[in-house]
């Protein structure tokens, strides 16, 4: 049975990678544009916020289209480590009080792939067959 599901493993990467991206998307467009409409208030568009839109907006883009996939994985996942320590930690220790848990699960998703490369359906990988 594990030699038949590895086989697939390829496939299952890329849709980890893809659905990844799309909800990062959303963070992106909830920052820069207000859609989808956040469930409480967002902070004002300053500098911070502006570039921490775009960063998960592009970034998401870049996931899902599985272009450049490494080094924009790494970037994310540096992002999502300074983001939980910045703004969530200070709040309270436990993520589940903090809200900081998806900031964790990106932060570990996107290391992931900087390891496993992008699966299945990419940019990358259609440039490597090239």
């Amino acid at each position: 049975m594990q030699t038949t599901l590895s086989r697939y493993a390829p496939q299952a990467l890329a849709a980890l990678r893809i659905v990844t991206g799309l909800l990062f998307i959303q963070s992106g467009t909830q920052k820069l544009f207000g859609f989808p409409a956040a469930p409480m208030e967002m902070p004002p568009l300053d500098a911070l916020m502006t570039t921490a839109g775009i960063l998960e907006a592009l970034g998401g883009l870049l996931i899902v289209l599985g272009l450049l996939i490494r080094p924009t994985a790494f970037i994310l996942c540096g992002f999502m480590a300074v983001a939980y320590w910045m703004a969530h930690a200070p709040m309270n220790f436990f993520p589940a009080s903090n809200m900081g848990g998806f900031a964790i699960l990106y932060c570990f998703v996107f290391l992931y792939f900087v390891f496993a490369g992008p699966g299945a359906w990419s940019i990358d990988g259609m440039r490597e067959k090239a």
